[in-house]
C-alpha cells in the first residue's frame, strides 16, 4: 500500500469540534507495551495465554510514546548502542464515526524501518527513520471485527502490533559512519485518525509576492485519499489573518477525484499582506473545508508571505534589507530520551535558541518533528532542512530511490512553513567508506538529480549541501568545511580562510563552526593566551583542551570578526546541544559529541552566554565562570575576568573593590571590551558586575576561590556527598596529591558504581550524569536515587586505589 501523509492542526489533535461531521485524530500516548528484541512471528506478540499456558515468554515492558529504543544505551560508556528490531503493542477500541469512513494509524516519524499489523494481518510498511507516513487499516479492522477471537480474547478491541527496525544497512539512508546516533523506535508521535471516505491529503499554499512587496498571492492545491473513489464534492477555503478576520472564502467543485492528484482550488490577491518577519511573524491561515453525502473534512495550514535574497557574491537579504543570518543546528536528542523528544522539550529548546539570539537554524542531518518547524513558524527562526543523505559515498538503486522518496516527502510535507528558505541535499558526501566504489561523477550526477528534484517540486526556495568541495556548483548555496582554530589552524584565522573559501562559489554560507567543550573544566592557560592579541605569540590551537574558556574565546573571536564581514550571508554554529554519538567513545564523556552550548540535558554551559551577548536584544550579563569554583595561579598574579552582556557598560567589583567600569565595543576582543586583570586573594573571592543600558542596571554575582599552592601527581580518590533532597543525592569525586591538594588539571578517566538499594543517575550523556567520563578540574559529579534505601557508591580510576562512600 502506498504511503499516505496526513498534516493537521497542531500536533495531531482535534482538528474541528463535531466529531460526526469532521476528521478526528488521537494521539496514542498510553497503553502500549515494548520488547527490544526480535519475535519468532506476529502470532507471539497476540497468541493468548490462559491458566493451562499462563508463560507469556518474552516479557514485554510497559511504555509510553514517544519511545526510542537507545534512551540509555546510546551513551553507556562500555556498550555498543542497540541496533536491530524491537515490537511495540497495544489495544485499540476502534469506532470510525463516518459511514464508509477510513480508519488510519499516522506515524510522525518511525526509526528506522517499519511493519504495522492488525492481529496477525501486516497491513503496511516504511522505510526511513524521518518522514511521515500513514497506514489505512481499515478493511483489517473490519476483518477482525468479524473473528470470534475479537470478543473472546480482546473484549471488543483491536490489537495493533508494530516492528521497528534499526539494524545496520549499507543500502539505507543515514549511513552508520555518520556522526549521530541513527535511533530506533516510535520515537514521534503516533495518532489514530479517522475520516470520510474521501479526505484531505496534503494542502499546498503558494505565497509569492510583487510590487516592491506591497502585493501578495496564494495559489491553493491539494491533495485528497480517495480509495474508495468518491466521483465528486464540493468545498471551500477561507484566509484569515493573525486575529481571525476572513479576508477571503471561495468556493470549489471537484469532479473525476483521484488520489495524489494535485488539484488547484484556487487563488487569492492579498493586498499589502502582512510580513512574516524575525521580530514579527505574521502567520495567516487557510482553512480547506470538503464536502461529500460521506462527510466534512476541514484542514487548516499557516502560511506567511516574506521575500528572501541570497545576493550573487554577498549578503543575505530579508524582505528587502540585509539580514546576517545567526544560526546553529540541531539534533532530535536528549538526555534520558534519546530522539523521543515530547512537545513541552521541543519548545523549551526552540526558546532557549530564540533567547539567545539565534535568528536561523540548521536540522542536521534529516527532516525533523512537525513541532519543531511550527515552532519556527511562530518564534521567527528560519530554517536550512535537509534530506538524511550523510557521509558513506552513494548507494546502489534501492538506496537512491530511499534518498529520493525522502527528499519528495520532506518538502511536501513541511512546504506551507515560511520558516524554511533551505532545503539540504546532504551532508559531507565526500566521506568515503560504506561502499567498495567511491565514484565522484556519479555521487555528482545523483546530487544533480536531487537538486534538479528539489526545484521541480518547490521553487520558490533554494537548494544547499555542506562539505562535499567536488559538487560545490550543482546546489545554489555552498558551505564548506573551515572550523578555525579546532580541527584547522587558529580561530585568528577565522576570516581570512573564510573570505577566500567565499570566493569559490557564487552564495556562500558558513555552516558548522566552533568546537568541543567539556562542561565544568576550565583552563587558565586558555585565557593567559589572549590576553595580548592579536600580538601574543601563543598558538592558540595547541591551547584546544576542551576547557570551557578556550571554546568561549574561539566563539567570542568568531562573532566579533562576523560582524567586518559585510559580504557575510551568515553562518551557523555547531550545535547548540550536546548530542549521542557512536563514532566519539574516546570523549571526556563517552559517546557525546561536546560542541554544544547547552548540555544534552539543556544545562547552559558559559559559552551559551557569548552568543547572548553578540545576538539577543534583550539586555543580559553573565560573568564568566558560574562553574569554575577555583581559580589557581601565583599570589599577586594577575588574572583575567570576562563579562559577557549586550549592555553599553559594565563595572566589576572584586570583594568589594571597583575595578572601574569599561565600554562594550564589539571589536575589542576578548568579551568586547567587558573584561579585567585582577588579583585575586588567596581564599575566598566575591565578583559582583554592574551593567548598564540605558536606565536599565543589571548584576550578576559568582564566588570563586583562589589557590596558590601547587599541586602534585593526583595519588588518591575521595567521595563526599555535597547535596540530598527528597531521595537524591549528588557526590562529588576528587583526585587529590600526597598532600591532600585537588589536582585541578588532572583530566583522569573515572568510573562510578553503585551496590544496594539505589540507581546511580547515569547513562544521560552529561558531565553530571555519566558512570565513566573524564574529570573537570580535578573532579567529577553524579547523583543517585537512594530508593529510600540504603547503597554504597564507589568511584575508580586506572592506577589509584578506589573510594566508597556509604549512602
Amino acid at each position: 500500500m502506498r504511503n499516505l501523509i496526513k498534516i493537521f492542526l497542531i500536533t495531531g489533535l482535534l482538528l474541528t469540534g463535531n466529531l460526526s461531521q469532521a476528521q478526528q485524530s488521537i494521539r496514542l500516548n498510553q497503553g502500549w507495551q515494548f520488547l527490544r528484541e526480535d519475535l519468532g512471528g506476529i502470532w507471539e506478540a497476540v497468541r493468548p495465554t490462559n491458566s493451562n499456558n499462563p508463560e507469556n515468554v518474552p516479557l514485554w515492558q510497559k511504555v509510553t510514546l514517544p519511545h526510542c529504543f537507545n534512551a540509555e544505551d546510546a551513551v553507556d560508556p562500555d556498550h555498543n548502542y542497540y541496533q536491530g528490531p524491537g515490537w511495540y503493542r497495544t489495544r485499540l477500541s476502534i469506532s470510525n464515526p463516518h459511514n464508509n469512513g477510513r480508519t488510519l494509524l499516522h506515524f510522525e516519524g518511525a526509526g528506522q524501518k517499519t511493519q504495522v499489523y492488525v492481529y496477525t494481518t501486516l497491513v503496511g510498511s516504511h522505510v526511513g527513520g524521518y518522514d511521515e507516513w500513514t497506514v489505512d487499516i481499515t478493511d483489517a479492522v473490519d476483518a477482525f471485527k468479524k473473528t470470534a477471537v475479537f470478543q473472546k480474547q480482546f473484549k471488543g478491541q483491536v490489537p495493533i502490533s508494530i516492528r521497528c527496525d534499526n539494524s545496520r544497512d549499507l543500502e539505507s539512508m543515514p549511513s552508520r559512519l555518520s556522526d549521530f546516533m541513527v535511533y530506533g523506535g516510535l520515537y514521534r508521535y503516533v495518532n489514530l485518525v479517522y475520516t470520510p471516505a474521501l479526505s484531505i491529503d496534503k494542502v499546498f499554499a503558494s505565497s509569492s509576492l510583487s510590487d516592491h512587496l506591497q502585493g501578495g498571492k496564494l495559489d491553493i492545491k491539494a491533495t485528497f485519499y480517495n480509495p474508495d473513489k468518491v466521483s465528486s464534492a464540493s468545498g471551500n477555503f477561507k484566509i484569515t489573518d493573525a486575529k481571525g478576520k476572513i479576508i477571503a472564502d471561495q468556493k470549489f467543485n471537484l469532479k473525476a477525484i483521484q488520489s495524489e492528484v494535485k488539484f488547484s482550488l484556487g487563488q487569492v490577491n492579498i493586498k499589502k499582506p502582512n510580513l512574516w518577519s524575525l521580530n514579527d511573524p505574521y502567520l495567516y491561515a487557510v482553512e480547506v473545508t470538503l464536502q461529500t453525502s460521506e462527510g466534512v473534512v476541514k484542514q487548516t495550514e499557516k502560511v506567511g508571505f516574506r521575500d528572501f535574497l541570497f545576493a550573487d557574491n554577498g549578503p543575505f537579504y530579508l524582505n528587502g534589507k540585509r539580514l546576517l543570518l545567526r544560526g546553529t543546528h540541531r539534533h532530535e536528542d536528549h538526555a534520558g530520551l534519546a530522539a523521543a523528544e515530547t512537545d513541552s522539550i521541543m519548545r523549551l529548546e526552540m526558546q532557549m535558541i530564540k533567547d539567545m539570539g539565534a535568528n536561523f537554524i540548521r536540522l542536521g542531518h534529516y527532516q525533523q518533528s512537525r513541532t519543531i518547524l511550527n515552532l519556527c513558524d511562530s518564534l521567527g527562526i528560519l530554517v536550512w532542512e535537509e534530506e538524511p543523505w550523510c557521509r558513506g559515498g552513494l548507494g546502489g538503486p534501492v538506496y537512491q530511490e530511499q534518498g529520493r522518496r525522502m527528499l519528495t516527502n520532506m518538502i511536501e510535507q513541511h512546504y506551507n512553513h515560511p520558516s524554511i528558505i533551505l532545503w539540504g541535499l546532504g551532508n559531507e558526501n565526500d566521506w568515503e567508506g560504506d561502499f567498495q566504489e567511491f565514484d565522484q561523477q556519479k555521487i555528482r550526477d545523483y546530487m544533480s538529480s536531487q537538486n534538479n528534484l528539489a526545484h521541480q517540486l518547490d521553487p520558490s526556495r533554494k537548494t544547499t549541501i555542506r562539505r562535499c568541495d567536488f559538487c560545490k556548483d550543482i546546489p545554489d548555496v555552498y558551505s564548506p568545511s573551515i572550523w578555525a582554530g579546532w580541527y584547522r589552524g587558529q580561530y585568528t584565522d577565522y576570516r581570512k580562510i573564510a573570505e577566500e573559501e567565499s570566493k569559490k562559489v557564487k552564495h556562500f554560507f558558513h555552516a558548522e563552526w566552533g568546537g568541543d567543550s567539556h562542561a565544568g573544566r576550565f583552563s587558565e592557560n586558555a585565557d593567559k593566551a589572549v590576553v595580548n592579541l592579536p600580538d601574543s605569540n601563543v598558538h592558540i590551537a595547541k591551547e584546544n583542551d576542551w576547557s570551557e574558556n578556550y571554546i568561549t574565546n574561539l566563539f567570542d573571536w568568531h562573532l566579533k570578526e562576523q560582524e567586518k564581514m559585510p559580504w557575510l550571508t551568515g553562518s551557523a554554529f555547531w550545535v547548540f546541544k550536546d548530542f549521542a554519538t557512536p563514532v566519539r567513545p574516546e570523549n571526556p564523556v563517552p559517546n557525546v559529541n561536546q560542541k554544544g552550548v547547552v548540555e544534552r540535558d539543556l544545562t547552559k554551559k558559559e559559552s551559551y552566554y557569548v552568543f547572548q551577548s553578540y545576538w539577543s536584544a534583550k539586555p543580559m550579563v553573565h560573568l564568566f565562570g558560574h562553574n569554575w569554583p577555583v581559580r589557581w595561579g601565583k599570589a599577586g598574579e594577575q588574572k583575567l575576568v570576562k563579562v559577557y552582556s549586550n549592555c553599553d557598560e559594565a563595572e566589576l567589583f572584586v570583594n568589594r573593590k571597583s575595578y572601574g567600569k569599561k565600554q562594550r565595543n564589539s571589536q575589542n576582543f576578548p568579551a568586547a571590551g567587558l573584561h579585567w586583570m585582577i588579583d585575586y586573594q588567596q581564599g575566598d573571592n566575591l565578583l559582583i558586575v554592574k551593567a548598564r543600558k540605558d536606565k536599565l542596571i543589571l548584576t550578576d554575582t559568582i564566588y570563586q576561590q583562589y589557590q596558590t599552592e601547587k599541586w602534585g601527581k593526583p595519588v588518591k580518590l575521595v567521595l563526599k556527598k555535597i547535596a540530598g533532597k527528597e531521595g537524591k543525592v549528588t557526590v562529588q569525586a576528587m583526585l587529590l596529591d600526597a598532600d591532600n591538594r585537588l589536582c585541578l588539571d588532572a583530566v583522569n578517566v573515572v568510573a562510578f558504581s553503585l551496590a544496594g538499594d539505589g540507581k546511580l543517575l547515569d547513562n544521560l550523556g552529561t558531565s553530571r550524569g555519566s558512570r565513566k567520563l573524564q574529570v573537570y578540574n580535578g573532579r567529577a559529579i553524579i547523583s543517585v536515587d537512594t530508593n529510600n534505601g540504603k547503597s554504597v557508591i564507589g568511584v575508580q580510576s586506572t592506577g589509584i586505589e578506589s573510594a566508597f562512600l556509604n549512602l
